[in-house]
């Protein structure tokens, strides 16, 4: 048995990461699609969760990533106030270079088979054209086009919750809740951070950005002249008098190197997974920073695929996704109760709810 298996066995029985219902491998030889699908938990629901389409390093890599987001869905969900569980899955491959209709399509057949277990959605290298692609073989598929019977990007609600997390923390922190005046950071300004930027400039924010991709910062400059630019990440997270600071790229955007360098004294932000390893939401609070739970404040995305389920309204949709603000609140005042960071108080709650769930 290969080292890989060995890591993914031992991820799935043995370790803190693993409790996970079903893991699927998928392999499409015509095609070239290899994916994995995750199912962490089915106590509130069917699995809901995002198709993320990335040029893993390996394998194993790539099963670690939809291990590690597809539990985060089930802490999502539950946060939420969803009827559903937590799953994620991951095709691995350069989506601008391999993604083809006929990969979709053997992709859409992989989740259908699983009955309903999972329901699949965007995410990082997927789009609503793609959905609607898969949505031709499966039919529990959201963050489809109107077109198709979808609601669309979910980007939109997921930036307006990061928001409302943002205005929460700054209560929290300054007892007022609104950005202005503050400086926030947004790393990544992609189909999240863009739209996140614009709540922030018309609460009267003043912004910094930065991104790998010269393009996305050039449409955000564009249209915005007075925002910042940073040269990178590690520029950003340096300057002085930043406020907030906002990862909304990959995760892992907090770590032994990192925390020691922010300046800012909130971190709120899009991006899943942001804590690196355990102990890095205890550093945070050692350095009085205050983090609010990323999968927490970035559910207003799944709040909406889920709404699509049932037939989209995005009145609806975005009065569920305001509550993050009381939500993220209430984290903080259970955090401040039990001694613990906000991120350990998060966890004890969803995973409280959880377990109502499997006793009933």
């Amino acid at each position: 048995m290969t080292d890989v298996t060995d890591g993914v066995l031992h991820t799935l029985f043995h370790s803190d990461q693993g409790g996970h219902e079903q893991v699927v491998l998928c392999q499409d030889r015509a095609s070239g699609l290899k994916a994995v699908i995750a199912i962490h938990s089915t106590a509130l629901g069917p699995a809901l969760g995002g198709t993320r389409f990335y040029p893993y390093a390996s394998e194993e890599a790539a099963v670690a990533d939809a291990l590690n987001l597809s539990r985060g869905m089930s802490y999502k969900n539950a946060m939420a106030g969803l009827d559903h569980g937590g799953g994620k899955a991951v095709i691995i491959g350069d989506p601008e270079r391999i993604k083809t209709e006929e990969l979709l399509l053997a992709y859409g057949r992989f989740v259908a088979s699983l009955g309903g277990r999972y329901v699949t959605a965007c995410d990082v290298g997927t789009y609503v054209a793609d959905m609607d692609v898969v949505a031709r073989e499966c039919r529990w598929t959201t963050g489809r086009s109107p077109e198709h019977g979808g609601a669309g990007d979910s980007s939109v609600l997921t930036a307006y919750g990061v928001f409302q997390g943002m205005r929460a923390s700054a209560q929290a922190e300054w007892g007022d809740p609104t950005l202005h005046g503050r400086t926030v950071g947004v790393a990544g300004v992609g189909k999240v951070g863009h739209h996140l930027v614009e709540h922030l400039l018309e609460d009267g924010a003043q912004v910094v950005v930065t991104d790998v991709r010269e393009e996305s910062v050039r449409r955000i400059t564009d249209r915005f002249p007075r925002v910042r630019v940073a040269r990178d990440t590690a520029e950003l997270i340096r300057t002085e008098g930043l406020d907030v600071y906002a990862p909304c790229a990959l995760g892992g955007a907090l770590d032994d190197e990192t925390v020691p360098a922010l300046t800012a004294r909130i971190v709120c932000g899009a991006a899943n997974n942001q804590l690196a390893h355990p102990g890095v939401e205890k550093d945070l609070a050692d350095r009085r920073i205050l983090y609010a739970p990323d999968y927490v404040v970035n559910a207003g995305g799944v709040i909406q695929v889920a709404d699509e389920l049932h037939g989209f309204d995005f009145d609806r949709c975005k009065a569920k996704a305001s509550k993050i603000f009381d939500t993220t609140l209430a984290i903080f005042a259970r955090a401040k109760d039990d001694g613990i960071p906000p991120a350990a108080a998060a966890d004890r709650i969803a995973e409280q709810r959880i377990a109502e769930a499997r006793r009933r």
